[in-house]
This record gives C-alpha cells, sequence and structure tokens, in this order.
C-alpha cells in the first residue's frame, strides 16, 4: 500500500499541476477541469502502479486496462463531484477540495480496487 501512496502522490502532482492550468491559465470550469486533470493523473499512475507499486511484469492487456480505466473514470468522477460539492457548494478552496477528494477516493475507492481487480496477479 506503500508503493501505491508514493505512486499516487506523483500522479497527484501531474494531475494538481494540470488543474493549476486548467483553472488558472486556461479558465476552464471546476468540475470540468477537475475531472480532465484526473484522467490525466490516471495515466501516470497506471504506469507508475503497474511497473513500480505492484511489480506488474505482464504484459499490458485490454482486460487490465479496461480495469484500470473503470477505476480512473470512478475517481475522476468522484473527484469531480467531490470538488464541485466542496468547492462550489461549501466554499472550500479548490485545492483544498481536491486534496480532501483525493484522499478518500483513495482509501474507499482506487487501492481497493486496484489491488483487487487491475493489478490482482502481482499483488501479494
Amino acid at each position: 500500500m506503500l508503493r501505491v501512496g508514493c505512486s499516487g502522490v506523483a500522479a497527484s502532482v501531474v494531475d494538481v499541476i494540470m488543474l493549476l492550468i486548467l483553472v488558472e491559465a486556461l479558465q476552464v470550469p471546476v468540475a470540468i477541469a477537475a475531472f480532465l486533470a484526473a484522467s490525466t493523473g490516471a495515466i501516470a499512475s497506471f504506469a507508475i502502479n503497474k511497473f513500480w507499486a505492484f511489480r506488474d511484469p505482464s504484459p499490458i492487456r485490454c482486460p487490465q486496462l479496461s480495469g484500470f480505466a473503470l477505476v480512473a473514470f470512478g475517481s475522476a468522477l468522484g473527484t469531480a463531484l467531490s470538488v464541485q460539492a466542496l468547492s462550489v457548494g461549501l466554499g472550500v478552496p479548490y485545492l483544498a477540495a481536491k486534496a480532501l477528494a483525493a484522499i478518500a477516493l483513495f482509501v474507499c475507492w482506487s487501492y481497493p480496487v486496484q489491488s483487487r481487480l487491475v493489478f490482482k496477479v502481482a499483488h501479494p
């Protein structure tokens, strides 16, 4: 779980940078920006998780990519809805809302599903 957490931090850096660019520089609405940024971070997350966190030496196959896409889409959608609710609905700054959403989704969704569905072969 520690390696997955570290890969999540790395992917989150990609995600947050993209979120800042989309919201601050390109004026994209927060919910859309959060979804796009989370999707970009998911690409980085897959690569880091596959080869480093879960040490999965198997070839990349469609079922694994499909499973990861499901996890990533669920995370991106959950992030977008959470950031929208927290930042627009409750006035929480969008970066703080993003951090809260990321932690909750990691614990409740992405780690459990990835470890059981996506990278199950390499997971102890």
